[in-house]
């Protein structure tokens, strides 16, 4: 019998899900070019949501284990045939390197949000709202909201219909959540709280460009996203030790 893991944190629960797929690939179960069963497969024999899987998927991607096909399903790699492109753990070690990330990701983000607003359905809206809806939660419950976070942004890129962005952002995976790497405390103060809620409209103000179609807004509604995380890295880097 599984044990409950109904108060385990999604992000830990991703990891546990990779660490379990990481070991079939790696002895030998799932070879190189076998397709990973299904996320509705995989959900109802680890016993966890669609985010964890998708969150878990997207760390394997990022490790260069296995790569998503866009409408075909995931596969796994073999020797070599991982990723040319991807960011290690070790390139998030400081603010500078987050500051880095966060400028690749206006640029990339910036479009997609664009193209997210000309090209949505309304079933890339619905999944938007539900991954919104689970930040939203998260922050207001006090607990680590990362897993969620990054769905939201991924769920955009897959918005474009262009499966490269997808791709892109998959294999960057969710580390580039600023808070992450710098923020690992779970205290939820009434400062911290605040900015979650400060970070959220900006969320909202990006679906909302989104869901009216306007390409424009939803680019400068991401731009400006991203471009006060930035700024808030920056500050803090200035701030004496």
């Amino acid at each position: 019998m599984h044990a409950p893991v109904t108060r385990r944190r999604p992000r830990t629960l991703a990891l546990e899900l990779v660490e379990s797929l990481g070991d079939r690939i790696r002895a030998g179960q799932l070879q190189a070019g076998d397709k990973l069963p299904t996320e509705a497969a995989i959900m109802g024999e680890f016993e966890v949501s669609r985010t964890v899987v998708r969150e878990a998927i997207s760390k394997l991607q990022a490790a260069g284990l296995v790569e998503t096909r866009h409408g075909i399903g995931t596969f796994v790699l073999g020797p070599g045939d991982g990723p040319s492109f991807k960011i290690a753990p070790e390139q998030f070690s400081t603010l500078q390197d987050v500051i880095a990330v966060l400028e690749l990701r206006i640029g990339l983000e910036t479009e997609a949000a664009g193209l997210a607003a000309q090209r949505r359905t309304d079933a890339n809206l619905a999944v938007l709202r539900r991954a919104l809806d689970a930040v939203i939660a998260a922050v207001e419950a006090g607990q680590d909201s990362v897993a969620a976070d990054f769905q939201f942004h991924l769920e955009i890129a897959r918005a474009t219909q262009n499966s490269h962005f997808t791709d892109l952002m998959a294999t960057l995976g969710a580390q580039i959540i600023p808070r992450a790497r710098l923020e690992a405390s779970t205290d939820m103060s009434a400062e911290r709280l605040a900015y979650m809620r400060r970070v959220n409209a900006e969320h909202e103000s990006i679906l909302d460009a989104i869901t009216s179609q306007d390409a424009e807004s939803a680019r400068a509604a991401m731009r400006t996203h991203l471009s006060n995380s930035r700024e808030r890295r920056r500050r803090a880097q200035a701030e004496p030790v």
